[in-house]
């Protein structure tokens, strides 16, 4: 006979085991945008860069952009950063580049926040995201560009963000804070092999752009930082981000569309994004949906997940204002530990960004599948709440298991779907059957 302790066991372990393999299967869609190797490689040394750790090298930067833009050689250029440590303010890419950080080379942002560039808010959001007015410009960034790519030998970008975050707290900025990596009204990004720390604010931030490959990227942060979300797909299509490590203060991947009545009059969805084999913690959400999704969120696939210590697990976010709508996105394959909560789709998060929003644009939520998830010590775990004017509609949930020692129940209300093999029991309002073209 089969002692119970090996039983229990293989009860608690097997489904994480068999999560690793299926983990271990290389399934991708970073063939979106391939690797490409360059005809010609400059130096930041040719442009008078010095990687002391004091010598400020943003000229030095633009100059070097400034050249390949110009040069327009056939194939591309690639600027290459040597080992050293690379002091520079804000400077923008251009088409046609690669960015290399060679091992040992880090590109460490300067703290000079009275001198740091400024640039519009986003039309889809029609203010800065913290404070009314225009925005500090990120790091790095690209406008209106194509074929770019940033990677090397895990070299490190440092946004040495302590110095904004202090800002943050005694309420001394005037602006909102520089993402660490911003890609605008751009086409065929490949983000990989680097390592990104200490943001000011959100760490990768595609807006308005397609065909977006983020792979084998490690992103930390303090988790006392505030906004350091790993990677906000915003507006954006055909992004893939895949095996990636996210530790930070915020949500480890937020997908969003704009922001209430400016998101709305954009109308740019985010769309056929695929979040594959990415690992993390975060005190707030490990993958999220909004809650700034007024441009509308579709075709969404999140799988082979593995979160820890994080207080959401899956969280689909969004308010009465936004309007837009959430739709056909698929989670599966989630393995949470130690998580506040494990499942959250809410209809009331989320600030706006002036009394000028539409009390009546009400989102739409529907067609999201959870299935095969599978957590530990996981408190609470979930909630689906929609909105009584505008019900959550074909919330389905298949083969979820969140254990936990308080056994708390979820809470439903304005939410109709399925369940099926849930434990514990999600609430009345899922159905204990799957119709057919319904999940």
């Amino acid at each position: 006979m089969v002692p119970t302790s090996i039983i229990l066991w293989l009860f608690l372990v097997s489904p994480f085991l068999w999560y690793c393999c299926m983990a271990n299967e290389e399934v991708t869609c970073s063939w979106k945008v391939p690797m490409r190797q360059r005809r010609e490689v400059i130096s930041i040394k040719d442009f008078g860069g010095v990687g002391d750790g004091k010598t400020v090298n943003t000229w030095a930067f633009r100059k070097a952009v400034y050249r390949i833009s110009h040069m327009r050689r056939i194939g591309g250029t690639m600027l290459h950063v040597p080992p050293g440590v690379w002091l520079t303010g804000s400077f923008n890419l251009t088409s046609h580049m690669t960015l290399y950080l060679a091992k040992g080379a880090t590109l460490k942002a300067t703290q000079d926040t009275r001198n740091w560039p400024l640039m519009d808010p986003l039309p889809s959001y029609g203010r800065g995201r913290e404070l009314p007015g225009g925005r500090y410009t990120s790091l790095i960034h690209g406008n209106g560009v194509r074929d770019v790519i940033i990677t090397g030998e895990k070299g490190v970008i440092d946004g040495q963000g302590e110095v904004w975050w202090d800002m943050w707290r005694r309420r001394t900025l005037r602006y909102t804070r520089p993402n660490l990596i911003e890609f605008m009204h751009s086409s065929d990004i490949l983000i990989t092999n680097i390592v990104l720390l200490n943001s000011p604010f959100w760490n990768i931030h595609p807006v308005y752009s397609s065909n977006v490959v983020i792979k084998y990227v490690s992103i930390f942060a303090p988790h006392d930082s505030p906004n350091t979300d790993g990677i906000d797909p915003d507006s954006s299509s055909s992004v893939c981000i895949e095996d990636t490590y996210i530790s930070t203060g915020d949500d480890m991947v937020a997908i969003k569309s704009g922001w209430d009545e400016y998101g709305i009059a954009y109308g740019r969805p985010s769309y056929d994004i695929t979040i594959r084999r990415v690992r993390g913690s975060s005190p707030f959400s490990g993958i999220a949906i909004g809650s700034e999704a007024s441009g509308g969120v579709n075709n969404i696939l999140v799988e082979d997940v593995s979160l820890y210590n994080t207080g959401i697990g899956i969280h689909v976010k969004t308010n009465v204002g936004r309007g837009g709508y959430i739709r056909d996105v698929t989670f599966k394959n989630v393995f949470m530990n130690n998580v506040r909560k494990g499942i959250r789709i809410v209809g009331d998060v989320g600030d706006h960004p002036d009394e000028y929003f539409n009390r009546f644009a009400v989102p739409r939520v529907d067609g999201v599948n959870i299935k095969d998830v599978w957590g530990v010590n996981v408190q609470q775990p979930g909630a689906i709440e929609g909105i009584t004017s505008s019900r959550f509609t074909r919330i389905c949930l298949n083969n979820v298991k969140l254990w936990g020692s308080r056994n708390m129940p979820w809470t439903c209300r304005d939410v109709t779907g399925a369940a099926l093999g849930v434990q514990p029991w999600p609430c009345a309002e899922l159905t204990t059957s799957f119709s057919e073209g319904y999940c």
